[in-house]
């Protein structure tokens, strides 16, 4: 028998000690808690009868990262042939795209990026009109790249939302009897305060959102799937440190400290979303986290799914994958569709509901103890999960072993504990609430609510050979400082003016190509001016700089080469 990994969804009930799943009105509300998952010798749950009868029974295709290029369509059109054969005969079928419809690069000789301009949207339309079924989309980090067709962000998203047939960036969809799925698009690219590749929603679109999954409570017996193109902080989905964290691009808002909760926050309090699938990693299916289920660091009663892409040469791994999500009232299952070996369906989870809570008579129905019921989940191990190819970026946890309680000096004073290896990982507060930690030979801050990976603190090559110590700050704080043992420098580590650690380092993608195009012409006008053939060193200069200097006079503005 195969091992499955088992969760239980734990509920709180108020006045009843039944919930009715099918198409029943439910008589108590239902907050669920989740506990971790655990091993477990099981037989797999038997699979779910999906009946055209069934006015509950519904079959989503859903896409992952896209990157449409009209030079190279060859796995594209083959992964949409595996869809609409998966799609064939199956109940109420719709297809969702998770965005990043273009390859961001020049793909029609035009010197400019093919993604997000007018010519990248028809074929999108071309290529989803294809499948033959009802379909819907959500922007993606990519998606109003066309920098040079369109001067504004809102130009960009009209002319997105007109050729993809769509009335807003978001969507929702009843796809069968008390089945809602919901989409959340990018709407900032050139307006993007740091990267661009933040997946930003704006605050009309949350709102929206939150009202939205309000008016379509568990209670009624609703179910709700979300889409975004990355996933959400609190998730738990696997990310890699030096890409997306780093980057700071992991999250739907990544950068906002406050909006960027708010995802959670609806997932935490409302047990209708049992579903959110993002793409954006450029990951396959094939790690045992693409897939979270309730549990962790309250995850509500929520199961988070990464999708892959369908070309190899978008896919970080090499897999090509999609997915595929069927169900009813009676739960949902998760399958992979493998482009890679012909479009074979390969179940990847199973997620039943209970219809009773079995409750202890003498137990106190008002209080809030969790009581096992409500959500049964069932992963189904495959051969594929047999490597780690992908360094997954370390998520702290609270009884892990390597939280340092009330760091006070030097972290790492004596030579075994050794902040440069990979493998060394240990994270701490700072008395102002941030959360810092060493992994993989840097210093990250992580979310203090989620505990979720938000950027680089300290690179690895200026934590290399240098002391690392949290000391009192004389003003009721601590102050986070690099030293040497053969000298008396010091380096304070200063947080942010938002209070954060985390360095922004990467900007606006627009500003940074416009910057590119100018040194571009520079090296080619002293080439010449000089009549040389080799390429000249061209460096830049900004402003500002960040430093404590109260007044501009004395400062330099000379440039400097940022990787000597």
């Amino acid at each position: 028998a195969s091992t499955a990994v088992v969760g239980v969804a734990v509920a709180s009930l108020g006045a009843a000690t039944t919930r009715r799943r099918k198409q029943r009105e439910r008589k108590a509300k239902v907050r669920v808690l989740a506990t971790n998952a655990i091993d477990s010798e099981l037989e797999p749950p038997p699979a779910l009868n999906l009946s055209e009868d069934d006015p509950s029974a519904f079959t989503l295709g859903i896409l992952g990262d896209l990157h449409l290029d009209p030079r190279d369509t060859e796995h594209s059109f083959e992964g949409r042939e595996h869809m609409k054969k998966a799609l064939e005969g199956s109940v109420r079928p719709f297809v969702v795209s998770l965005g990043d419809l273009g390859e961001s690069k020049d793909c029609n000789e035009t010197k400019q990026l093919f993604s997000g301009t007018t010519e990248c949207f028809k074929m999108a339309r071309e290529f989803l009109d294809g499948f033959g079924a009802k379909f819907d989309v959500v922007g993606g980090n990519h998606d109003l790249e066309g920098i040079d067709e369109f001067g504004t962000d809102e130009q960009n998203l009209e002319a997105y939302l007109h050729h993809l047939g769509k009335e807003s960036p978001q969507f929702a969809h009843v796809v069968a009897e008390k089945v809602l799925i919901v989409g959340l698009g990018s709407t900032a690219f050139r307006t993007a305060k740091y990267t661009s590749h933040e997946v930003s929603i704006d605050k009309k679109q949350l709102e929206w959102f939150e009202k939205i999954i309000k008016e379509h409570p568990d209670e009624e017996g609703w179910q709700v799937f979300c889409f975004s193109h990355a996933p959400i902080i609190g998730s738990a989905l696997r990310v890699l440190q030096e890409c997306h964290v780093v980057n700071g691009c992991c999250w739907l808002n990544h950068c906002d400290a406050v909006d960027s909760k708010r995802f959670i926050n609806a997932v935490r309090s409302n047990p209708c979303i049992k579903g959110w699938f993002s793409g954006h990693f450029h990951l396959s299916h094939d790690y045992q986290d693409s897939i979270t289920f309730p549990g962790g660091n309250n995850r509500g009663s929520c199961v988070f799914a990464q999708t892959g892409c369908m070309t190899s040469r978008s896919s970080r791994d090499g897999r090509r994958h999609s997915r595929l999500l069927r169900g009813n009232s009676e739960g949902f299952e998760i399958c992979t569709v493998d482009h890679s070996k012909g479009g074979k369906v390969r179940l990847d989870a199973t997620i039943t509901f209970s219809d009773q809570c079995e409750v202890d008579p003498d137990t106190d129905l008002m209080s809030d103890a969790p009581r096992a019921c409500s959500t049964m989940v069932y992963a189904h191990k495959h051969e594929d999960f047999d490597h780690d190819k992908w360094f997954q970026a370390y998520v702290p946890q609270e009884d892990d072993a390597c939280y340092i309680v009330n760091p006070d000096g030097t972290l790492n004073d004596t030579d075994d504990i050794d902040f440069t290896n990979p493998d060394q990982v240990c994270w701490w507060h700072m008395k102002d609430g941030a959360v810092l930690g060493v992994h993989n030979g840097m210093i990250i801050e992580y979310d203090a609510t989620t505990l979720a990976p938000l950027g680089m603190v300290v690179s690895r090559d200026e934590l290399m050979d240098r002391r690392v110590a949290v000391i009192d700050d004389q003003w009721g704080g601590s102050a986070l400082v690099l030293y040497n043992d053969g000298d008396n420098d010091l380096t304070v580590v200063q947080p942010n003016e938002d209070g954060s650690y985390w360095r922004k380092v990467v900007r606006n993608k627009m500003h940074r190509m416009r910057e590119m195009r100018r040194m571009s012409a520079a090296k080619k006008w002293m080439k010449g001016i000089r009549n040389i053939e080799e390429d000249p060193k061209v460096l830049s200069s900004y402003g500002p700089y960040t430093t404590t200097a109260g007044r501009v006079m004395g400062l330099s503005t000379r440039a400097i080469n940022p990787k000597a």
